[in-house]
């Protein structure tokens, strides 16, 4: 059974909440149910799922008056034999976005307070945007948290690393200490794993019984298309087509040097203007991340928000996978992959790992292209550059950041040691995983 960091936050929102549910949104498959369902089991005397996909006759239990005392009676129609026990009860609402007057009854449940009540579901905020009568909101009732596939962390520990052996690996990153050779080796032999194998919970888990790749990237073709099946079930009409289109572009628009979204490599002439709307719904969906421009790299980085300049990446590097051909996996797996892509690739893994701490992605490019960032971060009142590097190339575009006073730390991701010169502190690229780990 994989392990995952969301079933210890579930715990403690048990212990602080007040009045309030919780909403745990997500894409697809990134297991959200399978957190919750443990949870309800193994920490509550009564738990009482409620999927609205597998048993869509759960929806007329919020078709009258949405008090709690009509919908305990109601869930009570539906499921004979439920108890619902004060403060040792857990409602869990899945597949929310099936059912818009199960999100309104969230306050009710909440003002009500006798039961816990989680709901999870994906695209809830496209399918309320594009409702004619969407339902009222919960506003002040619900607590929203995003859940993503497994970190590289979660990886390791379904690898069989336990959390002290990793507490001795993020002692050499908060040291700044090199590790031994054959450590740091074998830890980038384990992300490139996780770059090829991803995140995605049902992956990882054919992977761990069955180490076999074939039957990894089987899984991987499966899942694509099982986004493929939402792009064209959920997204409007007018937007099936394109936004296909766009997501099925990721793999060139990171083959290319400049890692920038481009509408040409969509379609020849492609513009902003046609494909706008269909990078918004991938957003939305949580198929992609969004990884914004600013202007300048300064202190705050949201006031210099360039919209118009942006990076879409896969929301899981196996996900991205799946979009190539198998033998892909070798070339990364066996570290022998060269070119642009190497580069575009690692960009999406960096991506993902800042993207799993809730940190928002942004970049940094010149006016005449010449430098760029991969990542900027705003940290302690100060902005901290992070330059991902394939291999162990030079940093000139970091080196001109770290020249400035107003930078105090800057962060190289590579496919070394540890070291640090100055205000630079270079860091294999699996360590990526400790970094913005403290509270500012």
């Amino acid at each position: 059974m994989l392990k995952r960091k969301m079933l210890s936050y579930l715990r403690q929102w048990r212990e602080t909440h007040r009045s309030e549910c919780l909403l745990i949104n997500g894409a697809r498959q990134v297991g959200k149910s399978f957190v919750v369902n443990q949870f309800g089991a193994s920490d509550y005397e009564q738990f009482i799922p409620i999927d609205f996909i597998a048993h869509p006759e759960y929806r007329e239990i919020f078709a009258e008056a949405l008090d709690a005392n009509t919908i305990t009676a109601r869930i009570s129609l539906y499921i004979p034999g439920v108890r619902f026990i004060p403060g040792n009860t857990l409602i869990f609402l899945d597949e929310l976005q099936e059912c818009p007057q199960a999100r309104t009854a969230l306050k009710y449940l909440a003002q009500d307070g006798r039961y816990d009540v989680i709901a999870s579901g994906s695209l809830l905020g496209l399918r309320f945007r594009e409702m004619k009568d969407a339902p009222s909101l919960p506003v002040g009732y619900e607590r929203q948290v995003t859940m993503h596939p497994l970190d590289f962390e979660e990886f390791l520990w379904a690898n069989g690393y336990d959390p002290e052996a990793i507490n001795l690996l993020r002692g050499h990153f908060d040291r700044l200490e090199p590790l031994q050779m054959g450590v740091n080796e074998r830890m980038m032999r384990l992300l490139r794993e996780y770059l090829a194998i991803g995140g995605m919970p049902e992956v990882v888990q054919r992977y761990i019984e069955t180490h076999n790749y074939g039957i990894v990237h089987d899984t991987q073709t499966q899942l694509h298309a099982l986004y493929l099946d939402d792009i064209a079930h959920y997204a409007t009409p007018t937007e099936r087509v394109k936004a296909r289109s766009c997501y099925q572009s990721i793999p060139r628009q990171l083959a290319k040097e400049n890692t920038r979204f481009s509408y040409a490599a969509i379609e020849r002439g492609g513009r902003a203007r046609k494909f706008d709307g269909s990078i918004d719904w991938l957003v939305g969906a949580e198929m992609v991340q969004w990884c914004q421009a600013v202007s300048s790299p300064n202190f705050p980085l949201s006031a210099y928000a360039d919209d118009k300049r942006f990076r879409v990446y896969a929301n899981d590097t196996g996900m991205l996978l799946a979009m190539h051909d198998f033998s892909l996996k070798a070339a990364i797996i066996d570290n022998t992959l060269t070119g642009p892509m190497k580069g575009g690739l690692y960009e999406n893994l960096v991506a993902c790992m800042l993207a799993a701490k809730s940190i928002p992605l942004r970049y940094w490019i010149s006016a005449d292209s010449k430098r760029e960032i991969e990542f900027l971060v705003d940290w302690q009142g100060s902005v901290v550059p992070v330059e991902v590097k394939a291999g162990r190339g030079a940093t000139a575009s970091l080196n001109d950041m770290l020249a400035r006073n107003d930078v105090h730390l800057g962060y190289k991701l590579i496919d070394g040691n540890v070291g640090r010169d100055g205000k630079k502190v270079t860091l294999p690229l699996w360590m990526a995983m400790f970094l913005f780990e403290h509270p500012e």
